[in-house]
């Protein structure tokens, strides 16, 4: 079985770990067993709520057991992907589960995307089922010829008993699931990234490492524990699965999955379901404590709400120290890491880049250009490596690699360190600082914006010379995309134009909000383009 697998992997350029290390504690060492401690000794206990259903633990796993039996009627085999398009409900989870169970490889991919944008994640992952809502269902149709490993499309409405999953659901009603023996060190998941090269690249990881961040907080207890934990982002965002379901669960606890975003639509979930705590971004937490008819009645059980991203405006720190008499928590991570990789414990003051402490398995370590670490205070690029002391020695594991891209896989994962690009600096005590980012990140609003991917699209424009994509501060959203554009000699181009292309290739959120146009773009010596100094451009 892992030599089998090892070859798997290897073809696509990943690899198994070597050292193999157990999750700490005496839990399930697997995704597709971790339901089974509740069902022991609190099977009766909340499990997960959504718009359409509310389970049980005993509820929960026949219903997994029911989808996993779905998609074995598929013909889906081990390390098999499926994709999946769907919103925050109780669908996404069990189908989730359920590919886990049978050995199959999720592939998250979030509804905000363009149609173009799918298809390519869909053709890049070789997925060969596609579960995917009813309102979005056509979008690939005219490009199926681009995704030639895809059979089957499955359409999901939870207000419809006749939609094609009730009716794969229905008819596997009776159907045994097969006994998979899991290799928690195989690929379980592939996350991808906006495209830092033009295009994304999958994040592939292991149910060893989407499990580990659940039993860490479970042992250390150093994360939020409230009986009701929402996930407010979308959980097509794997690391929103790692944070949400597999945390929670995981902690014999309930995960409810909030489908709205909008301050009334969050207000109303954390009423209703008692909430505690979530994830969200600093957007989120601006609207639910300035909107006008949000009461204090409202949030009453939302205590410790965490946040990701470092650059949390002020007005946000401040609103959210009037509401709930502390700091926000706020926590670094990325889609490679799995997730986060600090956390703020509120014994810093909220200052420009903070990001808090590591986690208890991981180590940071800030690396010059020769691989050399570096002491406190001094900048460089931000590393994450496995803990080498302590309860959890060594347990740490990293992404696998990139999905079919060896080469990028080989440039991140380095001497076991995964490499962030990202430039920062630890303090004496421990914290740590952003101070940049090599691959000129933007984060608008909690979402991950690459500038080249918005600069691979412009650039097929037939009357664009030159562009570059940048972000610039907005209080509200934390970065906007902005974008100053050379057209060609003898042609116009203008915003709203601009604009509709872009709309038409990548997701709203990636459309440029501020665009100016320029005679010719500044450069230096290797003809490259200065971005900093277009940034006068937009005050």
């Amino acid at each position: 079985m892992i030599a089998v697998n090892q070859r798997w992997h290897e073809d696509r350029g990943l690899v198994l770990s070597e050292s193999r290390p157990p999750l700490p504690g005496t839990g399930p060492q697997t995704i597709a067993r971790m339901l089974e401690p509740m069902l022991r000794t609190r099977p009766d206990a909340p499990a997960l709520v959504g718009r359409h259903g509310r389970y049980t633990y005993r509820e929960l796993d026949a219903a997994v057991t029911r989808a996993a039996a779905a998609l074995d009627t598929l013909g889906l085999g081990s390390l098999d992907r499926v994709a999946a398009c769907l919103p925050n409900d109780v669908d996404i989870v069990i189908a989730f589960l359920a590919t886990q169970r049978l050995g199959l490889v999720w592939v998250g991919i979030n509804r905000a995307l363009a149609p173009a944008e799918k298809t390519y994640i869909l053709r890049d992952s070789g997925a060969r089922a596609y579960l995917v809502s009813c309102d979005l269902a056509d979008e690939i149709l005219d490009s199926r010829s681009q995704t030639p490993d895809l059979e089957t499309i499955v359409k999901v409405d939870p207000e419809s008993a006749a939609c094609q999953w009730r009716a794969l659901l229905e008819a596997a009603a009776d159907r045994a699931v097969p006994e998979i023996d899991i290799d928690p060190f195989a690929a379980c998941a592939i996350a991808y990234t906006s495209g830092t090269t033009g295009f994304p690249k999958g994040a592939v990881h292991s149910q060893h490492n989407l499990l580990l961040p659940g039993v860490v907080a479970a042992i250390r207890k150093n994360r939020p524990r409230p009986d009701s934990h929402g996930v407010v982002l979308p959980m097509t965002i794997l690391n929103l699965i790692v944070l949400g379901p597999l945390c929670v669960l995981y902690d014999g606890r309930c995960v409810v999955a909030m489908d709205r975003i909008d301050a009334l639509g969050v207000a109303e979930w954390v009423r209703e379901e008692r909430i505690g705590a979530f994830d969200g971004v600093p957007t989120i937490i601006h609207d639910l404590l300035t909107h006008p008819e949000v009461t204090q009645e409202d949030l009453k059980t939302l205590k410790e709400p965490g946040m990701g991203g470092a650059d949390c405006p002020p007005e946000v720190v401040r609103l959210f120290r009037e509401r709930f008499g502390g700091d926000v928590i706020i926590g670094y991570g990325m889609t490679e890491a799995p997730t986060a990789v600090t956390w703020t414990d509120g014994s810093v003051p909220p200052a420009p880049g903070l990001c808090g402490f590591p986690i208890p398995q991981v180590e940071i370590e800030i690396l010059d250009e020769n691989q050399t670490p570096l002491p406190a205070d001094e900048i460089g690029e931000i590393c994450v490596r496995p803990n080498r002391k302590g309860e959890f020695k060594g347990v740490y594991t990293p992404m696998l690699g990139y999905w079919g891209q060896p080469e990028a896989s080989a440039k991140a994962l380095i001497s076991g360190r995964y490499h962030t690009g990202d430039l920062g600096l630890l303090k004496a005590d421990g914290n740590l600082y952003i101070r940049g980012r090599r691959n000129e990140l933007i984060l608008r609003g909690g979402a991950n914006i690459y500038p080249a991917e918005i600069e691979r699209v412009l650039g097929l424009h037939p009357d664009i010379e030159a562009v570059a994509v940048l972000g610039i501060p907005d209080e509200r959203l934390g970065e906007r995309v902005a974008v100053a554009v050379q057209t060609k000699p003898g042609t116009r181009l203008d915003e709203a134009e601009l604009k509709r292309y872009v709309g038409s290739e990548l997701a709203r959120y990636k459309v440029p909000e501020r665009v100016r146009f320029v005679e010719e773009m500044p450069r230096n010596a290797m003809n490259k383009i200065v971005k900093p100094r277009l940034r006068s451009l937009f005050d």
